[in-house]
């Protein structure tokens, strides 16, 4: 888990005061340093940075956690709440403070944050006994299915999972503020954890305050058993990746060869196609700022056949705006974001939108224009689709608010778009080069600087106030050179060779050839061998340096594995190599 920047931005604007190794740590002191700043000095989630958040900084005065492992409606335990201060509440403005405030800082909050409720003056809750988890089977994900539509999940969370079902646009928190409905195939962003036992725990207890209820209830009332519990816990564990997106810097561009370049959003080839996850978050350094996004990522996936690129975004969003269903929604997100600053939306209702950010040329290095579409000396080339137009568009920027259209015939990307259960998929198809002064020439087998932004209208987001990503790469993947597959059998018959030449100079030695005069033969053996040994040397030596060069050629046309085992063979020759040539100089200066 890591703190968000404006968390930590908050906490460094307080004064610092130091705890100390065996000293009595004193929770408020931590409180105050680290957590009034959005949860308030009273702990009722009203602090200064309060109004910037949704959901809202948790009121501590009203005993309503969502992690627990208690019973609905009862108070968490000691762990429970030390679990929340270590991980935080992703999908939300909490950070995990395990790896900023000592073991100590940490479990003084804990006892501090009881004060702010009498109900902790009671005994100490009892946690449930949840058992072990079933055993993950076909038989159970079909079955968790089933229960996923018996028990209406799919009403909040929609039919795939990504929070699109047509009571969301509804939902509060018991605050009243606005609220959405957690998309379930990003289980890193899940409340309390997203591994099977996290959620059968968060069915079985529910989160309080939310419109999550519990479904202990409807365990003992016999409409569902325990093992369908287990079974939808697991149903819902699958809908998400198995592992948490790794994040990487370059999003490789896959060389199709012997198939027609990607046309529409469902082709097969984005089946295969690896995809590549981009994180986003809210713009909040250029006025007015949003701190509310709701796209927090995308994922991406390219192709290209040498002549065209063809780039597949898509990410996860509940609506296709301007939605009239979601309209009321949107207004309720505008008057509880309160940031105060001047240019901010009045209204929600604006469409959908995405933006993919080049440098309009390369710069030296690894200089890149202003990740917020550039300034006036780096300009970003840009293209921009929205759901309320067809295709896409090409702009220069010089930044944020400033994009210029380029003339119609001056435009060369074309998109198709396709919104469907919860998720938006848009395909950029353009010309690696256009002919065009205006546009980025992209270069097989170069990395090219990219970016994102994406609003969602429905959301309230419109202009300066959407989700932004920082800079990350688009490599063409290129050609393998045939040396690559040619060269290692061509090596080990060379190899093979010089070590028949070296053990036909040994038998030579051992008196196999015959020689009238004893020292001549000595002579012509010694040097025969000098010249075998430095051979060998020099040709493996060769062979290593040709290996470096086959790796390099890995690396470049994006084959991580053949650059990676070339350098190893090319290290293994190279040590052989000067091996030879160095055990050829000391018998040389040993047997004279």
């Amino acid at each position: 888990r890591h703190i968000t920047f404006s968390s930590l931005l908050l906490a460094a604007s307080l004064p610092f005061v130091p705890t100390h190794l065996g000293a009595q740590v004193d929770g408020e002191v931590v409180y105050n340093q680290w957590c009034a700043g959005c949860h308030g000095e009273d702990g009722a989630g009203t602090g200064p940075a309060a109004n910037t958040m949704l959901p809202r900084p948790r009121d501590f005065t009203l005993a309503l956690y969502q992690v627990r492992t208690t019973a609905t409606g009862g108070l968490p335990t000691d762990a429970d709440m030390l679990k929340v201060i270590n991980e935080g509440m992703p999908g939300t403005a909490m950070p995990g403070w395990e790896d900023v405030l000592t073991e100590g800082d940490r479990l003084a909050l804990v006892d501090y944050l009881k004060t702010f409720s009498r109900f902790f003056q009671d005994d100490p809750p009892t946690p449930l006994d949840f058992g072990r988890a079933t055993p993950e089977t076909d038989e159970a994900i079909a079955r968790g299915a089933e229960v996923y539509q018996t028990v209406e999940c799919w009403r909040c969370h929609g039919q795939q999972g990504r929070g699109d079902g047509e009571s969301a646009p509804t939902l509060n928190d018991a605050a009243g503020f606005p609220i959405v409905a957690a998309d379930l195939t990003e289980n890193w962003r899940f409340n309390g954890g997203g591994e099977v036992e996290e959620i059968y725990r968060v069915l079985r207890t529910g989160l309080d305050g939310t419109p999550m209820p519990t479904f202990s209830d409807i365990v003992d009332a016999g409409v569902i058993t325990n093992e369908d519990l287990w079974s939808l816990a697991h149903y819902v564990r699958r809908l998400s990746p198995e592992d948490e997106p790794e994040l990487q810097e370059v999003v490789v561009a896959e060389l199709l060869t012997g198939v027609p370049l990607p046309q529409t959003v469902e082709d097969a080839v984005w089946q295969e196609a690896e995809r590549f996850y981009i994180p986003l978050a809210g713009q909040i350094i250029i006025k007015p700022r949003w701190f509310n996004p709701r796209v927090d990522g995308v994922w991406v996936q390219a192709a290209h056949d040498g002549r065209e690129l063809a780039l597949l975004v898509s990410w996860g969003d509940p609506s296709e705006s301007p939605d009239t269903l979601w309209a009321d929604f949107g207004e309720r997100v505008l008057t509880t974001m309160a940031p105060g600053d001047e240019g901010s939306a009045s209204g929600s209702g604006a469409a959908d939108q995405l933006v993919v950010q080049f440098p309009q040329e390369l710069y030296e290095g690894q200089e890149r224009p202003y990740f917020l579409q550039g300034d006036a000396r780096r300009p970003a080339y840009t293209w921009t689709w929205q759901s309320d137009v067809t295709g896409a568009f090409e702009s220069i920027a010089r930044g944020m608010g400033t994009a210029a259209r380029q003339a119609d015939a001056e435009q060369h990307v074309r998109a198709t778009a396709q919104h469907a259960d919860g998720q938006w998929k848009v395909l950029f198809v353009r010309p690696l080069d256009t002919g065009s002064e205006e546009d980025l020439a992209m270069t097989v087998g170069q990395a090219v600087p990219m970016a994102f932004q994406a609003w969602d209208g429905d959301n309230g987001e419109s202009g300066n106030q959407g989700a932004v990503s920082t800079w990350y790469f688009l490599f063409l993947e290129q050609p393998t050179p045939i040396a690559v597959y040619v060269q290692p059998p061509v090596a080990l018959a060379l190899t093979l060779l010089f070590g028949l030449l070296v053990v036909r100079q040994a038998r030579l030695g051992s008196g196999m050839v015959r020689e009238l005069d004893a020292s001549a033969r000595r002579k012509r053996i010694a040097r025969t061998r000098q010249l075998a040994g430095m051979g060998v040397g020099v040709i493996w030596l060769g062979m290593a340096f040709g290996s470096y060069q086959n790796s390099r050629a890995g690396w470049e046309a994006g084959h991580a594995d053949l650059g990676f085992w070339w350098a190893i063979i090319g290290g293994l020759l190279a040590i052989a190599g000067l091996g030879a040539l160095v055990g050829t100089w000391i018998h040389t200066r040993t047997s004279k």
